[in-house]
């Protein structure tokens, strides 16, 4: 299908770049690079689902890494068949176990490392998950089957915001139906384009005048803290991103940040000190705040996370 006409949008600076255009084989590893390499602002991964236990199950879900809050409904209580076919293709590639660290995708023990991870990007990934949740009930497969947080390798190692989308069952007939036109499928692509304006959207809002960040305010004023060259200054990560904040984003909530620069991202870090306890103590106040952020190390310009 044609790509759609995008020079009348008011937000021509989108770039899209392609894992693959063909049918050739992209290592999940590889695909997750691709980003990376770019500097990537958003991963989407788009999918057909299937069935292996009969035709009945239809209809779209969103998925993004991470575990859910929501009591019963943990990594290990929902979708983790779908998560070891998606994660099966691992299996075609040579010496997987060593290049994926053990991992087997058909033990349920190795998705245990998956809860143990934090994914700084996870708020803004289930922010995109709800446009996509939202924009694919306009489109030809009405049924949604939601959005959860899934241990999906490709997910994990994409260092930004990113979904992956089951569009329909192919195991379904009518779905089957549906990815069989060429309308229905551009539809779908609408959709997608639709929820990426949507997203894109609010993201330059929130960036530029945090309008949809609670404004939650810190007990106290915290002044920004400067470390000289040859020193260890402590910190928390409350965001990354390739766009320069003002100090006085309201993003940053009363918090003074302090800004490191590497390559096209720019890491933002609040309650900073040169003594590590000092800074842990601020980190206890500051993740209640920001629930997604975690403390760093930074010396000669270099971050490393503190777990």
């Amino acid at each position: 299908r044609q790509a759609p006409d995008l020079s009348q949008d008011p937000r021509p600076d989108l770039q899209v770049l392609m894992t693959r255009d063909d049918d050739t084989y992209v290592t999940l590893s590889g695909r997750a690079d691709v980003a990376n390499d770019a500097g990537a602002d958003l991963f989407i991964s788009i999918h057909i689902n299937a069935a292996a236990s009969g035709s009945s199950a239809n209809g779209y879900s969103v998925h993004c890494l991470g575990q859910s809050s929501k009591a019963g409904n943990d990594l290990f209580s929902k979708n983790l068949d779908l998560c070891k076919r998606e994660n099966s293709v691992i299996k075609l590639e040579d010496d997987y176990e060593t290049k994926y660290q053990g991992f087997d995708p058909s033990d349920t023990q190795s998705y245990i490392f998956f809860s143990l991870l934090q994914n700084s990007n996870l708020n803004l990934s289930l922010a995109f998950a709800d446009d996509v949740n939202a924009a694919m009930a306009k489109g030809p497969v009405r049924h949604s089957r939601g959005v959860s947080q899934d241990p999906f390798w490709v997910l994990w190692r994409t260092a930004m915001p990113a979904v992956l989308i089951e569009c329909a069952f192919i195991s379904n007939p009518e779905d089957l139906k549906t990815l069989r036109s060429d309308e229905d499928r551009g539809k779908i692509a609408d959709c997608l384009l639709n929820a990426l304006r949507a997203y894109k959207t609010r993201f330059e809002q929130s960036t530029q005048t945090g309008t949809d960040v609670p404004a939650v305010q810190p007990e106290e004023p915290r002044q920004e803290v400067t470390a000289p060259a040859d020193s260890i200054l402590y910190g928390t990560q409350v965001i990354a991103t390739p766009k320069e904040l003002s100090p006085d984003d309201k993003f940053f909530k009363g918090y003074t940040p302090v800004a490191i620069r590497g390559g096209k991202w720019i890491k933002y870090l609040v309650g900073t000190s040169t003594d590590l306890e000092t800074a842990r103590k601020e980190s206890e106040k500051i993740r209640k705040i920001f629930t997604d952020s975690f403390m760093v190390k930074v010396k000669n310009n270099e971050i490393t996370r503190i777990q």
